[in-house]
């Protein structure tokens, strides 16, 4: 069965958020598609994730002496309550992870990278030897498709003064192929001076702010199998992330 794992990570509700309008359009154009039997999400703003702490690293070290461990081994190997929990905590999240088929992730940029709702979960999920198959060593996600979603309230593309300041799509770039997604299957869409409707100082770049956006939009139905003909976004274009 297809399935889909939608994260958002913004502090922002759905009606101020730019990342959550458009995760949730492309949720809807592949729930369409495909039902919604197979769909998953989680909302690391109103369920965050638990920091990791000194139980959990060294659990993590305790398995990577080992090895890659089954996943299944891994609770014989935790030494005392805290360990337990810490593994309790954090298993769900990567049978969770290696469950889906596609990845959906929300990430507005706050003071030039992600969100620390989104690095708590990216922190918990990342544990030793959890995407290597312990009997071939191959990458569990080298299928997986990741589609990163991010806004921005300024310009930081190429060729902008502060394109140097990014430290968001990167960093998620980076992370998602050094866990094993292959690079054609990892997608990002960028939507780009959403705060050019409120913030004064940016106003001149309004019309700049709408086409990144509605280019945003059409980008994440066509990856979420919408089509061209279903391209529908609301019109508020000036949001907050």
């Amino acid at each position: 069965m297809t399935s889909l794992l939608h994260v958002d990570s913004s502090a922002s509700l759905a009606g101020d958020s730019v990342t959550r309008r458009l995760t949730a359009s492309f949720a809807d154009a592949w729930c369409r598609r495909h039902g919604t039997s197979g769909y998953r999400y989680r909302d690391l703003t109103a369920d965050p994730v638990p920091l990791v702490s000194n139980a959990y690293t060294t659990l993590g070290r305790r398995v990577e002496r080992h090895g890659v461990v089954p996943l299944a081994r891994v609770t014989a190997m935790t030494g005392g309550p805290a360990e337990e929990r810490e593994w309790a905590l954090t298993l769900p999240l990567i049978r969770e992870l290696l469950a889906a088929d596609t990845v959906l992730v929300g990430v507005p940029m706050y003071n030039f990278t992600v969100p620390a709702a989104l690095k708590a979960w990216i922190d918990r999920v990342t544990f030793p030897g959890a995407y290597v198959d312990p009997v071939t060593e191959a990458g569990r996600l080298r299928d997986t498709t990741v589609v990163v979603v991010a806004a921005r309230g300024g310009a930081y593309g190429p060729g902008t003064p502060r394109e140097g300041f990014d430290f968001q799509t990167p960093y998620l770039r980076t992370y998602f192929r050094e866990l094993g997604v292959a690079e054609e299957n990892l997608h990002v869409v960028q939507a780009e001076m959403t705060r050019a409707g409120d913030v004064p100082a940016l106003a001149r770049f309004r019309e700049l702010g709408d086409r990144s956006l509605a280019d945003a939009y059409a980008a994440v139905r066509a990856l979420a199998g919408g089509g061209e003909g279903d391209r529908a976004f609301p019109q508020d274009l000036g949001s907050r992330l």
